[in-house]
């Protein structure tokens, strides 16, 4: 019995230094981003999707054609990156709640309405 309280301790304190699952790096889509505010909450415009897109991974969102999407932040574009806004998509009724807010092409939308201009450069996290 002590034999088997002291195999669970020793595999306790082994899984406690070596961890068995290590996280993903992802890079960084851009350094800096424009927004409204300095730590861009506010909306700066209302976009509506003119295409499916289908997110890659957990920083992306789905979008779906003809979607709205509010748009939060805009993406500064470095050489070899595409252009991304950060936005949130609203339910299928359209209905005014909050949403899952991620990135998206910004070439797959259309500004419908903006509301204030995007012009605080804030850097990215």
């Amino acid at each position: 019995m002590t034999q088997c309280v002291h195999l669970v301790v020793l595999l306790l304190c082994l899984g406690l230094t070596c961890p068995l699952v290590t996280g993903i790096f992802m890079d960084k889509l851009a350094s800096k981003k424009l927004c409204a505010d300095d730590n861009c909450v506010y909306t700066i415009s209302l976009a509506r999707a003119e295409e499916d897109y289908n997110a890659p991974d957990c920083r992306f969102i789905n979008i779906k054609k003809g979607q709205l999407i509010y748009v939060y932040s805009k993406l500064v574009k470095e050489k070899d990156s595409g252009e991304f806004w950060a936005g949130s998509v609203y339910g299928e009724q359209y209905e005014d709640h909050m949403g899952t807010v991620g990135y998206f092409p910004s070439s797959l939308v259309s500004e419908q309405h903006v509301y204030q201009e995007a012009n605080k450069t804030v850097p990215t996290t």
